[in-house]
């Protein structure tokens, strides 16, 4: 019977002592996902502080916000492609969008049960109000970083991506 040690070691394609670069010792925090994972919570939570700060909205109404506004009218599926969040907290988002008259939502001509979502004209100046914010926010997460190695940056999280789309299939 195979331990997970010699799966990881069998899939790596390298000996059990190869598999990690510290020896046998998993160090959770070099770990490619972890690292991804904390580094996108303190950047979501750094702009969801100021997000509602200024405008009242979660980061994922601002989310929901951001690609309804970039896209036009589209579905709530569509929304959850292109943000990867769950079709639940998509529709969370956006019923509080609708409360809040940001968003109207109504049915889509092809198909009676899909919903279509478009911004408000107050949704409109919101969304154009947090871009200018959002640049901002950006800026000063770049200024950490040289140019070239933000450039760089940018281009390997996009590799990224496209890798881990293969792999999902």
């Amino acid at each position: 019977m195979k331990s997970i040690g010699d799966t990881h070691a069998d899939v790596a394609g390298c000996n059990a002592g190869d598999a990690f670069p510290h020896g046998n010792a998993f160090l959770l925090e070099e770990f490619l996902p972890y690292e991804l994972a904390v580094t996108a919570g303190l950047t979501s939570r750094l702009f969801a502080r100021r997000y509602e700060a200024a405008f009242g909205l979660s980061v994922a109404e601002w989310r929901v916000m951001a690609v309804v506004g970039r896209y036009g009218t589209v579905t709530p599926s569509t929304v959850a492609e292109r943000t990867d969040m769950d079709k639940v907290k998509v529709s969370r988002a956006a019923a509080a969008l609708v409360a809040a008259n940001l968003l109207e939502q109504g049915p889509a001509p092809h198909d009676g049960r899909a919903r279509l979502l478009r911004l408000t004209r107050k949704g409109r100046v919101v969304h154009d109000g947090i871009m200018p914010l959002a640049l901002a926010l950006e800026a000063q997460l770049a200024a950490g970083l040289s140019d070239q190695e933000w450039a760089m940056l940018r281009n390997c999280l996009r590799r990224l991506q496209e890798q881990v789309r293969t792999l999902n299939g």
